[in-house]
């Protein structure tokens, strides 16, 4: 993006003067899914698609928004803040009322966003919106608080003020992430490493089915009370706090006091896709991309046949993308249900890549997929104009 041509639509918002650039990206996960609300490991990386932020400080309590992607404007005060119907707003009027909540002082600001993420596809915008704004106030006024601070705060607005019941995932790698890397997270103790994430020859590329997600917050519900009750009868044989605590070899000695198969299928995917994790960042670290891949095509088909969250069009994706030379592995990312795949695909191969999966996939679903090639990126920033 040009920021140049940003700053001009901020002054005809605003008026000339100057103005502070600040950017946070989205993530795509690599594998680990539908395993953070479970006490498990998750293995995100940043991506160079994301919301930029153009802050003015304003010396009153006036805060204006303004976004280039959505129609809806407002103007705030920083002492009456309460939620804006379905907006939104709501997400930085969220990081506003959390930043108060927690004792920090900061004055009014004109704030214009844009984001180049597609909406609803599962690539962490609403959290680059939360994290960039709790940055650029933090940066403008000077505020005392760490990145893993600002990732917490962010998700809390989102869990209290917007409603959302989300994991830590999408804000921590929004704001901690770091260039050529992916962060393995604990969702538990928020323990973390970087792994080098080099990918010897492959480049990340993420297809967007552009199925809408209607079932996904219903389904998402719906999947962590049924993994509550496997794991309420699993840690009567085996006492652990999540399932994810269970190891492989207690599980299967355990599995049958789960009578229940759905119940049982849900929570074998999140024990073998928590160790699957571990697998993959120990490949990974000794450079064997193929047997990472293999890991991504296992996490889709028990996403696809225990945890029952894909849904026909992104198995037709997966299984176009398979077909293709060049591929390495292929997987959904994100909550499910619509939204979209990430596959490692040798970067010699990616025009061929798109060109067939494209074609394919559009002949068998009706619907004109998006592609968007991507590297692992650094987590929230200033840009230096």
């Amino acid at each position: 993006m040009n920021i140049h041509i940003l700053e001009k639509e901020f002054f005809a918002l605003y008026g000339e003067g100057s103005v502070n650039v600040y950017f946070a990206p989205g993530r795509v996960n690599l594998i680990g899914e539908h395993i953070d609300y479970n006490g498990g490991e998750v293995f995100p990386c940043a991506i160079s698609m994301g919301t930029y932020l153009l802050v003015r400080e304003r010396n009153d309590n006036r805060v204006n928004l303004a976004s280039l992607n959505f129609s809806k404007r407002g103007e705030y005060d920083l002492e009456s803040i309460s939620k804006d119907s379905d907006e939104w707003v709501n997400y930085p009027l969220g990081v506003f009322k959390q930043l108060q909540a927690e004792g920090y002082n900061f004055g009014g600001a004109d704030m214009m966003f844009y984001g180049d993420l597609p909406n609803g596809a599962g690539l962490s915008s609403s959290a680059s919106v939360e994290v960039v704004t709790a940055y650029a106030i933090a940066d403008i006024y000077q505020i005392n608080i760490t990145k893993k601070e600002i990732a917490l705060l962010s998700q809390k607005a989102e869990n209290e003020f917007v409603g959302v019941n989300c994991g830590i995932m999408d804000q921590f790698a929004v704001a901690m992430c770091k260039a050529k890397s992916a962060i393995r997270l604990d969702c538990n103790t928020l323990e973390y490493t970087y792994v080098p994430a080099e990918l010897n020859g492959c480049s990340i590329v993420i297809a967007n089915t552009n199925k809408s997600r209607e079932l996904a917050d219903s389904k998402y519900n719906e999947r962590r009370r049924e993994c509550e009750m496997a794991l309420q009868i699993i840690s009567e044989y085996v006492p652990v706090e999540h399932l994810c605590n269970i190891s492989v070899s207690d599980f299967e000695l355990h599995k049958l006091h789960i009578d229940n198969k759905r119940l049982r299928d849900r929570a074998e995917h999140v024990i073998y896709e928590n160790n699957r994790v571990a697998a993959a960042c120990n490949v990974l670290v000794n450079n064997d991309i193929m047997a990472f891949g293999q890991l991504m095509n296992e996490s889709h088909n028990s996403l696809r046949n225990l945890y029952e969250v894909t849904g026909r069009e992104l198995d037709i994706m997966v299984e176009e993308s398979c077909k293709c030379d060049g591929v390495v592995g292929s997987r959904m990312t994100g909550a499910g249900f619509g939204g979209c795949t990430v596959s490692l695909v040798k970067r010699d191969s990616i025009d061929s890549f798109i060109a067939t999966v494209r074609k394919n996939y559009e002949y068998r679903t009706g619907l004109k997929p998006d592609f968007y090639v991507v590297e692992p990126e650094d987590g929230v920033k200033k840009i230096i104009t």
